[in-house]
């Protein structure tokens, strides 16, 4: 089993930053590549960016690839996520994932374990 902890989420004025971080716990080294989802109310969850597990490989939704950043520190077993240029339809509960096989992956069912989810508020 693996656990996830997001945090850095909160509350930004429009064309701010934020950086949430997520550290894992338990059987990190079956831990394989990572991502970023983010579900807002009414919406269903949408994939924003994931990484290897060397960090070599990285992919990202069409949507925030100028955007948003994904980073990870295996020493501390903990993936980031940069987040620029903010909008308010950024406004979502983000969640971090980690896959139990190799590949990257950017569909909600490739990933076996999840994290609780941090809110990321965004106003005008």
């Amino acid at each position: 089993q693996v656990q996830l902890v997001e945090s850095g989420g909160g509350l930004v004025q429009a064309g701010g930053s934020l950086r949430l971080s997520c550290a894992a716990s338990g059987r990190t080294s079956s831990s394989y590549a990572m991502g970023w989802f983010r579900q807002a109310p009414g919406k269903e969850r949408i994939f924003l960016a994931a990484i290897s597990w060397s960090g070599d490989s990285t992919y990202y939704a069409d949507s925030v690839r100028c955007r948003f950043t994904i980073s990870r520190d295996n020493a501390k077993n903990t993936v980031y996520l940069q987040m620029n240029s903010l909008k308010p339809e950024d406004t979502a509960a983000y969640y971090c994932a980690s896959r139990s096989t190799y590949g990257l992956g950017h569909s909600s069912y490739q990933y076996a374990y999840w994290g609780q989810g941090t809110q990321v508020t965004v106003s005008s």
